[in-house]
């Protein structure tokens, strides 16, 4: 049982793994055995999470992207295959969100930008990885969605879009590419406390509002999201595809 969690010898890219859930996510794969390549817009940044992994005794190294260009994401690929030889585990996590508040006033331009970092740039990535898994007859794509693909929003409309697009994404390509052996799935998060999210819980009124709905009374963090990835990347989620797994404290199920 102890090996069902092991990454030991697997390669895993993490897109905008500089800080929050990617971060912790790379750092867990680490943890647990994986070689990572850290990637994001800045260098820097995935640098010193690179450092980090290091100082713990793993190996990771960085690659700076820009997921908006199908060039930049080639190369990420290139250079992932070029240091490690191969790519088990593919973790699209970085995303945006330009605008926050009614779709009726939207610019075009965020509306664009959303779709672009959230659905093309993940459907890029997996035309550039999975037939390369499907020729081993093992890989696993982890894309992290949102509980804002399950539900309405006032707020949060084209965002939400993208998310449930992702959800779709994941299904289509587990159909597929699951005969291959390659299996593909979403993590789909509450409210969890990192930069992205920080308009909705750092401010204490919002924060109380947002938390009376979570049965558990709190949002997450990081780490508790970065535990589904692992269960996904290893032997122990090994029949689990086309699946989108929600991590919300849940209150999706509350009426929340």
């Amino acid at each position: 049982m102890k090996n069902l969690f092991d990454l030991t010898g697997k390669v895993a890219v993490v897109t905008g793994a500089s800080k929050g859930i990617g971060k912790a996510i790379a750092e867990a794969m680490a943890e647990h055995g994986a070689k990572v390549v850290v990637s994001s817009r800045k260098l820097d940044k995935c640098q010193e999470v690179v450092a980090s992994i290091q100082e713990s005794g793993g190996d990771a190294t960085a690659v700076a992207c820009n997921i908006t260009h199908k060039d930049q994401l080639q190369h990420l690929v290139d250079e992932a295959q070029k240091r490690y030889g191969r790519i088990d585990v593919l973790v699209c996590n970085a995303a945006v969100n330009p605008h926050y508040g009614p779709s009726q006033n939207i610019p075009d331009s965020a509306f664009e930008k959303v779709m672009d970092c959230n659905i093309r740039s993940n459907h890029w990535l997996c035309q550039m990885v999975i037939p390369e898994m499907a020729e081993r007859g093992d890989g696993s794509v982890i894309i992290v969605s949102s509980i804002g693909g399950l539900k309405g929003s006032g707020a949060l409309g084209a965002y939400a879009i993208s998310k449930a697009a992702d959800m779709q994404i994941a299904r289509n390509l587990a159909v597929e590419w699951g005969p291959k052996g390659v299996r593909v799935n979403c993590i789909a998060p509450g409210l969890v406390r990192t930069d992205f999210a920080r308009a909705l819980w750092e401010n204490p009124e919002t924060y109380e509002r947002a938390v009376a709905t979570y049965p558990l009374r709190r949002i997450g963090e990081s780490d508790e999201i970065a535990g589904a990835a692992i269960l996904l990347a290893s032997k122990a989620g090994s029949f689990i595809t086309g699946q989108s797994i929600v991590i919300d404290g849940g209150v999706t199920i509350s009426g929340g």
